[in-house]
């Protein structure tokens, strides 16, 4: 079977790709051998801000008194939370399945073995294609750490499908994952303690921003352990698990009922035949790419999303994946890196885009950190009632946006305004030139 282009892997990178390319006329195949979505919908992005929404449905009526509401009793059926959180993967791959059939695209499920740039192999098939697409991907990484082979521990997977609610629960590592999960389990009332071994959680997030999230959730009740190297876990007492730790002041321990490794993730490089493709790899073996159009050093090779180890974000991947399409298409395109939002659905949201003041001092930038408390929008006091939050923005010393950075919702839904003046090479005295609904929290950027 010829095909004009065969891509590997059906996440975000995949399926955008493979959508974009049979609607612009190419004959494309697509290899999965999971299910369609990738970890981004079936294990990822969407089932944990599924989860994470009962849990601010939860929050929000155990605090409705705030508003004058009464909620008596509130209660939460952890079972049924779960089961939403599956139909709504189960809908969403549904979508991606009828996207692919209307875009005239082959689906093949199973591993996909590449012999050469332009055949790959599939059970007892083999296919052709003139251009290739790896999107393969990344997978969760377990630190070895001593005893952690002989305890039954959660990734996020088993979090994701948790339907009897731990009376604690230690979680290895205060990232993004990390501190989404620990905020979900802390809304439902599950001691939660989290060690990083790092001197802040939020790693490559604004350190103030970072800060005063872990702030917010000291007084919620979780328990933070920085600067910490795990050396070993064990069974404890009671069916506990042990985590022993080692800091400056020396050694620790914690117990909990459940454990969840939260240490990040690698890209996916191995199993498909990759060695048969003579590509460059980058010194943390990830794929190496020309940035602008997404081709690996192998002609006709393109590669996108996680492999390429630049952003490990869904949005980044499909933008990288209409950019390599539309290079394949022979359109005009390059992808940029410079305003690549990020996003932490806690409860408050932290969101960031661009240099943070770390950054921006490595780069050795004469810049200027300007914030606001986002108590400055009528509409942000209206709908937090007895929260704050705040609003940072980064400028060069000519007040040129290279950074913002917000804590306080919803701040997933205001960052792009920010990512677009950074990548538009706006000024800070530029948010004033447009007009923005009022009330609204985003109306913040203009206070500036």
């Amino acid at each position: 079977m010829d095909f004009q282009l065969a891509i590997i892997g059906g996440g975000p990178a995949g399926y955008s790709a493979a959508e974009a390319a049979g609607k612009a006329g190419l004959s494309v195949v697509l290899f999965e051998k999971n299910a369609l979505g990738g970890v981004c919908l079936n294990e990822g992005c969407i089932p944990t801000k599924t989860l994470l929404y009962s849990a601010k449905v939860l929050d929000g009526a155990r605090n409705a008194s705030k508003y004058a509401v009464k909620a008596d009793n509130v209660s939460f059926d952890l079972a049924k939370i779960v089961s939403r959180k599956q139909k709504v993967v189960r809908k969403l791959v549904l979508g991606i399945k009828n996207k692919m059939s209307e875009a005239g695209v082959t689906v093949v499920s199973g591993e996909a073995y590449i012999q050469d740039k332009n055949t790959i192999k599939c059970g007892d098939e083999v296919y052709k294609c003139e251009k290739l697409m790896l999107c393969t991907g990344s997978r969760t990484f377990v630190p070895p750490i001593k005893g952690l082979d002989s305890i039954d521990y959660w990734t996020h997977r088993e979090a994701l499908d948790c339907k009897e609610q731990p009376e604690s629960l230690v979680i290895i590592g205060g990232g993004v994952i990390g501190m989404e999960f620990a905020s979900y389990f802390c809304s439902l009332g599950v001691k939660v303690t989290v060690i990083e071994m790092t001197s802040e959680i939020l790693g490559g997030i604004d350190k103030e921003i970072a800060s005063l999230l872990r702030a917010e959730y000291a007084k919620k009740g979780i328990s933070f352990i920085l600067d910490a190297k795990v050396t070993e876990i064990c069974n404890g007492d009671s069916g506990q698990v042990t985590v022993k730790y080692q800091t400056a002041d020396g050694e620790g321990f914690v117990e909990s009922a459940k454990l969840l490794v939260s240490a990040g993730r690698h890209a996916c490089t191995e199993g498909y035949g990759l060695e048969n493709l003579s590509l460059e790899f980058t010194p943390q073996q990830r794929i190496k790419i020309n940035t602008k159009n997404m081709m690996t050093s192998v002609d006709g090779v393109y590669a996108c999303g996680d492999i390429t180890g630049f952003s490990m974000l869904a949005h980044t991947a499909v933008r990288e994946a209409e950019v390599a399409v539309n290079h394949i298409c022979g359109k005009d395109d390059n992808m940029s890196y410079k305003a690549i939002p990020g996003v932490v659905y806690t409860n408050p949201e932290v969101a960031s885009v661009g240099m943070t003041e770390e950054m921006a001092q490595i780069a050795g930038f004469d810049y200027k950190a300007v914030k606001l408390p986002m108590a400055y929008s009528g509409r942000f006091v209206a709908e937090n009632e007895g929260m704050n939050g705040v609003c940072k923005i980064i400028t060069t010393s000519n007040n040129t946006i290279i950074g913002a950075h917000i804590l306080g919702n919803p701040a997933s839904e205001l960052i792009v305004i920010a990512g677009m003046m950074i990548e538009g090479g706006k000024k800070l005295e530029d948010f004033r030139k447009y007009v923005f609904p009022h009330p609204t929290v985003g109306e913040i950027f203009r206070e500036f």
